[in-house]
């Protein structure tokens, strides 16, 4: 995938440290970090599906996992799935 690609990061609800179930990025920002930094422009967009992260490349889901996964806050450079996801990304077509 050439550089500065527009990737949409889908993500859904989930709950954190018990509290109620909202939409938030927190756990999104090393995953935004380390895309930014590949030069892609990342999009926001809210779903439904609780627990979900997708990356999409050209209208199709090339990364998916469950949003409780992801590092909080961070750069990303440490968080294995960041690193998945990175490569997903630069493989995708």
């Amino acid at each position: 995938m050439p550089k500065n690609a527009v990737v949409t990061m889908r993500y859904g609800p989930y709950s954190a440290a018990g509290l109620s179930v909202e939409h938030r990025t927190f756990r999104l920002e090393g995953l935004q970090a380390v895309l930014a930094k590949d030069g892609h422009k990342v999009i926001l967009e809210e779903i439904e599906y609780w627990n979900v992260v997708e990356l999409l490349v050209n209208e199709e889901i090339v990364f998916q996992c469950n949003i409780k996964d992801l590092e909080f806050g961070g750069d990303g450079k440490l968080d294995p799935l960041c690193k998945a996801a990175r490569i997903a990304v630069l493989n995708a077509y």
